[in-house]
């Protein structure tokens, strides 16, 4: 019996106690839902530095999924877009992880997933974040923290009914701090309500349900959520913003709110763009980057393409400072994303039409919902910004195949024994069961 099957048993002889499957001991906890980690397996400790080239592929791979989603647009009616590539990418790596055949090989390919360590540098991507771990709720939002608050956590919730593999779950204990949470999802009216109460105690209550419409057929929901909140390293002046001229992409000007300072900044510029890495007081940076102007420059997200942002990052890296006149305006917007359609565009087919190749999660695992919510808001002290992913599968219960058959449809003979001295205390004979 897998350890799943082993606490569902307790959950279900006893009151069930609150536990938290996230990356810290500040993430805040699920009332309704008692929490499981693998039998005797605690997070591996691992150093950045020995999987420096996998974190470089890592950083590819966001910038792909960065660039499918802007280009997707989630529910963005007026081109606003806000996207968390990090978030997405460590949930599908928990995916991947119990990935197997053609789904896991389209995955590596797809998401140019490293061959070697995958696991082992996605744990030292996320103890490299922990470093400035905190509380979402701690935060004054409206005087973001000198020192950065960058919380990431995972939640597992899975069907009590239903397996869950003992390696898939000793796999995100292990290099992504996760444990799991069984429910029972026929059970609306306690399950939704402990994963929204998850997500939202993950990200500050900025993001208050999970971004999947809720199913009671499925057995599973992998989520990952992000917050961030940094004050600028240097603020803007409030007294030195002003509504400003801004051209939209069709050629319309409207007027907006704009910081304005005179900064000493990393500045890069190449074919068709400049840009600026805008420092947080630690640890941090926000990117800028400027498409030329025109018609075609600026008219939609793909005007920065990955590849392009590779070239600004390299370029960016190191770069000397200079005094840059920075005008930025002032922003605050959310999306919501379908991920099934952004799969589609990255040719991650195969993940989700397979019911067979997610075996080692649940037994004929097929993804089901798959969605992101994110937002952001950038003022003259700093930024606040969060994100949750979300994956939902629904698996089979699989029971075991019988090696003996038993069909009382005639007459038969029983006992009532006493196991300890196997006294039959009670024995008689069915003709008709009537």
């Amino acid at each position: 019996m897998n350890s799943v099957r082993k606490v569902a048993a307790a959950i279900a002889a006893a009151a069930m106690v609150s536990g938290s499957a996230t990356l810290s001991a500040c993430a805040p906890q699920t009332a309704d839902v008692g929490l499981l980690t693998a039998d005797g397996v605690t997070r591996a400790s691992v150093q950045s530095a020995d999987y420096s080239a996998q974190l470089v592929a890592f950083n590819a791979s966001t910038r792909k999924l960065g660039a499918a989603l802007l280009a997707d647009g989630g529910d963005s009616s007026n081109g606003n877009v806000v996207s968390s590539p990090a978030s997405l990418l460590i949930a599908l790596s928990m995916l991947r992880a119990g990935a197997s055949g053609a789904t896991a090989a389209e995955m590596d390919s797809a998401l140019g997933l490293p061959a070697e360590g995958r696991d082992e540098a996605m744990n030292a991507l996320l103890a490299s974040l922990e470093k400035f771990d905190g509380d979402p709720g701690s935060v004054d939002e409206d005087d973001p923290p000198r020192k950065p608050v960058m919380h990431a956590a995972n939640g597992l919730f899975v069907d009590k009914g239903v397996p869950t593999g003992e390696a898939f779950l000793s796999t995100l204990a292990k290099h992504f701090g996760t444990g799991v949470y069984p429910v029972s999802f026929k059970d609306e009216a306690v399950t939704k309500p402990a994963i929204d109460r998850w997500v939202s105690g993950n990200t500050g209550g900025r993001i208050k349900e999970a971004p999947a419409q809720y199913d009671p057929e499925n057995t599973f929901s992998l989520l990952n959520t992000l917050y961030f909140a940094a004050a600028w390293q240097a603020p803007f002046d409030a007294s030195d913003t002003w509504d400003a001229p801004f051209t939209k992409a069709g050629g319309e000007v409207v007027e907006v709110p704009a910081m304005s300072a005179l900064l000493g900044l990393a500045y890069a510029e190449g074919p068709g763009w400049k840009a600026v890495d805008l420092p947080y007081a630690e640890g941090f940076v926000m990117r800028l980057i400027l498409p030329d102007g025109g018609a075609v420059g600026s008219a939609a997200p793909a005007a920065v393409s990955a590849e392009v942002l590779g070239e600004v990052a390299a370029r960016l890296s190191g770069a000397p400072l200079d005094m840059v006149h920075l005008q930025l305006p002032k922003w605050d917007h959310k999306t919501t994303f379908d991920l099934r359609k952004v799969f589609e565009t990255l040719g991650l087919n195969q993940m989700l039409d397979t019911d067979k190749d997610f075996n080692a999660i649940q037994p004929d695992m097929k993804l089901t919902q798959a969605a992101q919510a994110a937002n952001i808001t950038v003022a003259e002290k700093g930024t606040i910004a969060s994100a949750v992913t979300q994956l939902n599968a629904v698996g089979s219960a699989a029971a075991p195949e019988p090696q003996r058959e038993l069909i009382l449809d005639h007459p038969f003979h029983y006992e009532i024994v006493h196991v300890e001295t196997g006294m039959p205390l009670f024995k008689g004979w069915v003709a008709d069961p009537r």
